[in-house]
């Protein structure tokens, strides 16, 4: 690019971000043009929200365990296609194989019932209106309050204007989520081609600290001997799991030993005491700048809650469409629209 195109370009693109910023848009894609957007429903289903989190209270309050996997159903639909809600995509007869039948998210994944009841809420509202993708990014934040409100707290604004996307292959959530066997430069490369950085990853990190997992995301690698794990938690592991976890024979376990049912900054005290499950967890020890942010988040009060509230969004708008002819609006999120 010249000197003379460049010097037109770069405020254009300033002048873009300043009136998206002025307007409540989070992130401007391109020049002239604006991302998603905080109230995006306020003219068109002004209560879409509000519904949205009326149901995810009831969910958590009956199972806080479902609000967990509402949490993990946004990084596992935006690391995969983008935020488009391509992870509620039911198996049919010409794809038999979507995401949700992926090993990393079946049977684990939990929630799709929540999002199924919102959605049948707000359709009988505002017909066609709110994306099955913007709920799962509206739930996931009603989870992360109601799961954290008995301390700190986490309430952020969530912009919306997503589509839903008509694309769901298994292989590709195989190819794309972190598994928890991940070391640390794994991580954060797996992390940056999805435009977030090294902090990002230890921040979502901490929503480990609510959930369970299954033996077989930790078994045998984790409890082998010798092992880095705390011995008292391997002892108490190994008397919870089998030593080769099958399908038929694969219990859960809590994944935050000391406040299970919280989102707080346990699981960096949890880090830094070596009493927690992934080989994932364990290596953000790996280097002084993680183990740093680890501190941090471990005993300043209120840093990691402010650091994981802006993650959030930021993992919310992974390569989001937002043009009509990128997604669609479904009317049933387990099925695209014909």
């Amino acid at each position: 690019m010249g000197k003379v195109a460049a010097t037109l370009v770069v405020p254009a693109l300033l002048m873009a971000l300043a009136f998206c910023q002025a307007a409540g848009y989070y992130e401007p894609p391109s020049p002239g043009k604006c991302g998603l957007t905080v109230g995006y429903y306020h003219e068109s289903c002004p209560h879409a929200e509000d519904i949205v989190k009326g149901v995810v209270a009831e969910a958590v309050r009956r199972n806080p365990g479902i609000g967990a996997g509402l949490i993990r159903m946004l990084f596992h639909d935006c690391f995969v296609e983008g935020c488009d809600a391509s992870v509620l995509l039911d198996p049919t007869p010409a794809n038999p194989q979507p995401e949700k039948l992926s090993p990393p998210n079946f049977p684990s994944l939990r929630g799709f019932e929540v999002i199924d009841a919102a959605k049948d809420i707000l359709e009988k509202a505002c017909p066609g209106v709110v994306s099955c993708a913007d709920i799962v990014a509206f739930a996931a934040r009603d989870a992360s309050f109601f799961l954290s409100k008995r301390g700190r707290g986490v309430a952020f604004q969530m912009p919306a204007g997503r589509l839903d996307g008509r694309v769901s292959i298994a292989s590709r959530a195989l190819d794309l989520l972190p598994p928890p066997t991940f070391g640390l430069a794994q991580l954060v490369d797996n992390f940056a081609a999805k435009g977030l950085s090294a902090e990002d990853m230890v921040v979502l990190s901490g929503s480990h600290t609510v959930g369970r997992s299954h033996c077989s995301s930790f078994v045998p690698d984790r409890l082998a001997v010798p092992s880095d794990i705390d011995p008292a938690l391997g002892t108490s592991l190994r008397g919870q799991c089998p030593a080769s976890p099958s399908p038929a024979d694969d219990p859960t376990v809590v994944q935050d030993v000391v406040t299970p049912g919280k989102l707080d900054n346990q699981y960096y005290k949890n880090v830094l005491a070596h009493k927690v499950l992934f080989t994932s967890d364990a290596a953000l020890l790996a280097s002084a700048e993680t183990a740093k942010m680890v501190l941090d988040n471990a005993n300043i009060p209120g840093w990691w809650e402010d650091r994981f509230e802006v993650a959030m969004v930021k993992m919310a708008s992974i390569e989001v469409k937002t043009g009509r002819g990128d997604g669609e609006v479904r009317r049933n999120c387990r099925v695209v629209n014909y």
